[in-house]
């Protein structure tokens, strides 16, 4: 009987840099978005629009369904979903932009409303997987030139969260948007120093 013990498989993310993903700047949300709408990728665009609105960790972006964001025939301008990971409820604004992508999405692929909004063509599941997704987020970003290994799927939930604290500085305001329960989480997300975001944190309270 052969004892050989059989080669392990090689880590997915072996030589790959590992660490926060940085979030997208402006100029590369909207070349992203200007390469989808001229390839007319309607699918991409309203994953990644609503990747950037919503927030949402991959594993909750994928398994939404277009009954999560449509309401009377309509895209609504907020959602709420509950998250897998920590069982809370997370609400996001649909901005205008996004809804006119997502509802061209849902027509072109003639969802009904218990289907997934990202559907998939793979057997073994309804939905776009977490690693599907990866990839797509991967071939967003190195369409546009940035180095793809800096970038990831929580870039498109840090993105808007980021340009919000930049705007704002408004600690409180963005943990309620990412779903965090801890301040320090979002401390984490955003990469600042904790003196100066328990400072700011301070600052705005009422």
């Amino acid at each position: 009987m052969n004892t050989a013990a059989k080669p392990r498989s090689a880590p997915w993310n072996k030589g790959k840099p590992v660490g926060q993903k940085a979030p997208l700047k402006l100029r590369d949300i909207w070349a992203i978005r200007v390469r989808l709408q001229l390839g007319k990728k309607t699918r991409d665009l309203a994953l990644f629009n609503l990747a950037i609105d919503s927030k949402l960790r991959a594993c909750d972006l994928v398994k939404l369904r277009v009954a999560d964001v449509v309401h009377g025939g309509l895209v609504s301008s907020r959602a709420v979903v509950l998250q897998q990971k920590t069982g809370r409820p997370v609400q996001f604004e649909i901005t205008q932009l996004t809804r006119e992508s997502v509802t061209s999405w849902i027509a072109a692929a003639a969802l009904g409303a218990g289907d997934f909004l990202f559907p998939t063509r793979l057997h073994a599941s309804q939905h776009l997987s977490t690693r599907q997704y990866a990839r797509i987020v991967h071939s967003w970003v190195d369409a546009i030139g940035l180095e793809g290994g800096s970038y990831g799927t929580h870039t498109m939930r840090r993105t808007k969260a980021s340009l919000i604290y930049r705007r704002t500085r408004n600690l409180r305001a963005v943990q309620l948007l990412l779903g965090h329960t801890k301040l320090e989480s979002t401390v984490r997300y955003l990469g600042i120093e904790v003196d100066d975001a328990l400072e700011i944190a301070e600052q705005t309270e009422v």
